[in-house]
């Protein structure tokens, strides 16, 4: 108990009566407390195998730990991180195992979290130049040298009369376009012509793309998503796009938007940027690329082929915290023509004027974005570019390709398996075949129900077989369903994982497979 007073005696600054003063930013205690809270991260790295990737607890389970008030007096923080590792642990699903292979991940590095610790240290809110130089000029700069990179064209880049700009998340680049491209139009046509503006993406496109098309007041019986098939890879077909865009034009409506995808969530399938552009710049269209997930790839000279046609486009993101080793918050847009979010999104409130906004040298970045407040996220990109620079940040991107890459050779030589769709980055979606289905021969049905008894029968398997592997807590993944398949998403991308952990998730899916697989057809059918 003498040792705990001792630990808060930080707090107290100076008594004045019977009154306490306490002092929330002692750099003595920052240092103290920091050097635990690193210590304690560098522990949980170490030892983060250990722990169940999938989280195992059942809803509520929290409430039932923690009290249900706050504290009246201060803590001290051995105490909150003996609570963060007794309570917080079993309710994380941890993104940052090298046993996570779900969704896309979020990995991280010790640059970006030190530059993270920096962001929150600053604690700037850079809404304008003049409140914070450095945090807009860093920003400019870090998204000039990241377009460099990716090798985009000449006019994204601010030389070029475009300019970039770090976004919270793909959704709010979204939001932010397509508000340009919707106020761009009705200040043509007027705004009784919103109810008539169409926007267009495919059946593969992020649904955060709906999400937006709602906030920005889009009807949503004028959102299209068209259908793709295998014969397009599931990409976007140029042709149905047009037969689209002309079928809404003889019905009165205005083509307004096409959001084309490299890399799509559910498969990482790629729409075919050039031609989609083509046809969208017959009508005027506002063309948006959204490259969330492999994007980041693009710096790699190989995979830069997949943006090939971003010329053609009028903006252009991808997430920086999914695969460059810079989580959250930090996806990257750039757009051709600024002035056409700043007149969509500025406020020009008596308290935010200044010399330096009204002499139009600089930039204000609460202009390209919906909030106002924004934190230093250039600080964070700008250490993982510094830290690791070009050549390591391609190497890691390869290195995780090839992991894929090893993944489906695993799965191919399985006859049990097969690897559904074509792999374009580290992404491998695979299933049982159908002939390992209890009641089929060589993928046939073998009842009077025929072929959607049988897919449905191979679908259901292929879910149990995930539930599986997830349960064990050993692996974690996720599923998708295209063109009615349902697969099995394994996706490369924890900062720590290797050859090994690769090899080990395939284990535990052969695993639980044979065991699926071993069963009678009742019990197959009921497990």
């Amino acid at each position: 108990m003498k040792s705990l007073q001792c630990d808060c005696q930080h707090l107290l600054e100076n008594v004045v009566g019977n009154k306490i003063v306490m002092n929330p930013l002692d750099p003595g205690e920052f240092r103290r407390q920091g050097h635990m809270v690193v210590d304690f991260l560098a522990k949980y790295y170490e030892n983060i195998e250990k722990y169940p990737v999938l989280s195992q607890v059942e809803p509520g389970y929290l409430l039932k730990r923690l009290p249900s008030y706050a504290p009246q007096d201060e803590e001290p923080m051995e105490a909150i991180l003996d609570d963060v590792h007794q309570h917080i642990f079993p309710g994380l699903t941890h993104w940052q195992s090298p046993n996570f292979f779900a969704y896309y991940q979020t990995n991280t590095s010790t640059a970006e979290i030190l530059g993270e610790m920096l962001c929150a240290g600053f604690n700037v809110a850079g809404f304008n130049w003049v409140s914070s130089p450095a945090t807009t000029e860093l920003e400019s700069l870090v998204m000039d040298w990241l377009g460099k990179m990716l090798d985009l064209p000449r006019p994204f880049l601010p030389f070029g009369n475009g300019g970039g700009v770090i976004e919270g998340n793909t959704s709010e680049a979204i939001i932010c376009t397509l508000t340009a491209a919707r106020d761009r139009v009705l200040r043509k046509l007027g705004h009784n012509s919103i109810a008539k503006l169409v926007v267009y993406g495919s059946d593969q496109t992020n649904c955060s793309f709906q999400k937006a098309a709602r906030v920005v007041g889009i009807d949503l019986r004028n959102f299209r998503a068209i259908k793709t098939t295998r014969s397009t890879l599931f990409g976007l077909s140029p042709d149905s796009l047009e037969k689209a865009i002309r079928l809404d034009i003889n019905a009165g409506l205005i083509p307004l938007y096409l959001c084309a995808t490299v890399g799509t969530t559910s498969c990482a399938a790629v729409d075919p940027l050039e031609p989609l552009c083509k046809v969208a710049s017959k009508f005027s269209m506002w063309i948006h690329v959204d490259a969330a997930y492999a994007g980041a790839s693009c710096i790699c000279p190989e995979y830069r082929k997949f943006i090939n046609g971003v010329e053609f486009a009028d903006s252009f993101s991808f997430n920086a915290h999914k695969w460059l080793l810079t989580p959250l918050d930090c996806c990257c847009l750039w757009v051709k023509d600024p002035n056409a979010l700043v007149k969509s999104l500025s406020t020009e409130p008596e308290y935010l004027k200044n010399e330096a906004t009204e002499s139009k040298q600089v930039i204000d970045y609460a202009d390209w974005q919906l909030s106002l407040s924004r934190r230093f996220r250039a600080l964070k990109l700008w250490l993982v570019l510094r830290s690791h620079g070009v050549q390591n940040l391609r190497s890691h991107i390869r290195n995780h390709c090839r992991l894929a890459k090893l993944f489906e050779e695993l799965v191919e030589e399985d006859p049990q398996f097969e690897v559904v769709f074509p792999i374009n980055f580290a992404l491998v979606c695979f299933r049982i075949r159908p002939s390992g289905v209890a009641g089929m021969s060589n993928g046939h049905a073998d009842n009077e129900h025929g072929e959607a008894w049988k897919l449905n029968e191979v679908n259901r398997l292929n879910a149990q077989l995930l539930h599986a592997i997830n349960a064990s807590g050993r692996v974690f993944m996720s599923h998708t369903t295209v063109g009615g398949v349902y697969v099995l998403r394994f996706a490369v991308g924890a900062t720590l994982v290797t050859e090994k952990h690769v090899i080990m998730a395939w284990k535990v899916v052969q695993e639980h497979a044979n065991s699926l697989l071993s069963m009678p057809a009742s019990e197959q059918h009921s497990a």
